[in-house]
């Protein structure tokens, strides 16, 4: 495991842990989101620890000069229009499976998502500054595709699930096991996007519209939705890094 690997997880898990772990506790006590807006601090500094680690481990190990060189790589836009269409297609083989199999209720109106995703920027997108910026390619560097997508989706797994235990957030109660599987699907179809177009930007900008979505299509708790949509999003990305490798050889 190299040496950014090691800062980036410790960051990671150390800020996750201290502001998660005091929401926990706070919970356990009967004071949570609902009755304490104050909670609000410690439960978004945790879900923007993949974000600040990011930055922290990159520039320690001289992997960035500074602030403006490390948002420049994050924010590439300049992508064709078939990298883009490659998010749109991910973003539908996740939600059709389990809208079909699970059904669903709706949530906000669909127009609202123009507004909900840049506000999903601070919501969960930013983590892909650490979790594809960093991680998953350092993997690859001595694993295969698959091997680290598995890993990425493990470590992401249980860096969520300090939220299940934290009354008023979205997680609370929520089935664990099912989350996992929408992980291991979401992780290589992201890995699919980072692989297939160099891009942390469209990594960032699928995590957002997938939580904008959530809003707006409520999928009903069956973990066969959940099942169906891992198995396709893991064959997709698995076919097409594949094939794309196949391309590279003759080209």
């Amino acid at each position: 495991m190299s040496k950014l690997i090691k800062d980036y997880l410790l960051y990671t898990f150390a800020i996750m842990l201290f502001c998660w772990g005091a929401c926990v506790i706070c919970s356990l006590n009967d004071v949570s989101l609902d009755n304490n807006y104050l909670l609000y601090i410690p439960y978004l500094s945790g879900g923007w620890s993949p974000t600040i680690a990011s930055f922290i481990a990159l520039k320690k190990n001289k992997e960035v000069s500074g602030l403006k060189e490390w948002l420049k790589n994050i924010f590439d836009f300049k992508h064709n229009i078939f990298s883009y269409l490659l998010v749109l297609v991910l973003v539908i083989l996740f939600f059709l499976p389990q809208c079909l199999i699970s059904g669903y209720e709706s949530g906000a109106p669909l127009y609202a998502v123009i507004v909900m995703i840049p506000m999903m920027l601070f919501g969960g997108g930013l983590e892909e500054a650490g979790w594809r910026y960093i991680l998953q390619p350092e993997l690859e560097k001595k694993c295969s595709f698959t091997l680290s997508t598995i890993i990425v989706s493990v470590i992401w797994w249980l860096w969520h699930m300090p939220l299940f235990f934290i009354k008023g957030v979205a997680q609370y109660g929520q089935d664990y096991l099912a989350f996992g599987l929408n992980v291991l699907g979401l992780s290589f179809a992201l890995a699919n996007i980072r692989k297939n177009t160099g891009s942390v930007w469209l990594c960032v900008l699928f995590h957002c519209i997938i939580n904008s979505l959530s809003g707006v299509y409520i999928v009903n708790g069956n973990i066969w939705g959940n099942i169906a949509a891992a198995i396709i999003l893991v064959l997709f990305s698995y076919a097409m890094t594949k094939i794309n490798s196949i391309k590279k050889i003759f080209s």
